[in-house]
């Protein structure tokens, strides 16, 4: 590269503080510049998730509750779930997750077995039918999502996931009645 000059950093004149950085851009405005970037992407990417799963929620003739409670099944198939526990995970009240439970049950999509150390209460079970349903609908997509990322670089990947977590803590710390946190001030030109 000999049509690059190269000065020493000692000798390079000093940049103007107020002056945007050329290279890395350090400066308040050019980090909040890239932070709007990334979190303009990311509802990108939410808006396109939630019409997915939208599209799937149709293809299946289910409300997002019974998807949901279907997901959670098949998260581990093995695991015994009482009624309980899906109301705490959807934040429903026990009947909303009764009739839940009652037309995923009447679809064919789950059963109801008893406890066999409690036979007051049940534990809920997905259908085949319902494993090999989701995975059918949702087998393109997770296919698709796997190539996006199967080739990231290690340290790629490691920065993703750090990022992803640090939403889902921003996000998941958010209460109706919590005040907003201020931002960082940012110099305008």
């Amino acid at each position: 590269m000999a049509d690059v000059d190269v000065v020493p950093r000692a000798l390079a004149p000093s940049p103007d503080p107020g002056a945007p950085t050329y290279w890395y851009g350090d400066e308040a405005a050019d980090r909040q510049a890239r932070g709007k970037a990334v979190l303009e992407a990311l509802r990108v990417y939410r808006a396109a998730e939630v019409a997915m799963r939208r599209r799937t929620r149709d293809s299946m003739a289910m409300g997002e509750n019974e998807l949901l409670v279907l997901r959670y099944l098949l998260r581990d198939p093995s695991r015994r779930v009482r009624p309980g526990q899906l109301t705490k995970y959807l934040g429903l009240s026990t009947a909303s997750t009764t009739a839940i439970l009652d037309r995923l049950e009447r679809s064919g999509h789950l059963t109801r077995a008893a406890n066999p150390d409690d036979r007051r209460s049940i534990f809920i079970q997905v259908t085949p039918r319902a494993h090999a349903e989701v995975r059918q609908t949702l087998g393109n997509m997770h296919d698709r999502m796997l190539a996006a990322v199967i080739d990231m670089p290690p340290e790629e990947s490691a920065a993703v996931v750090a990022f992803l977590q640090r939403m889902s803590d921003a996000v998941d710390g958010v209460a109706v009645d919590t005040p907003a946190v201020d931002t960082p001030a940012v110099d305008s030109p």
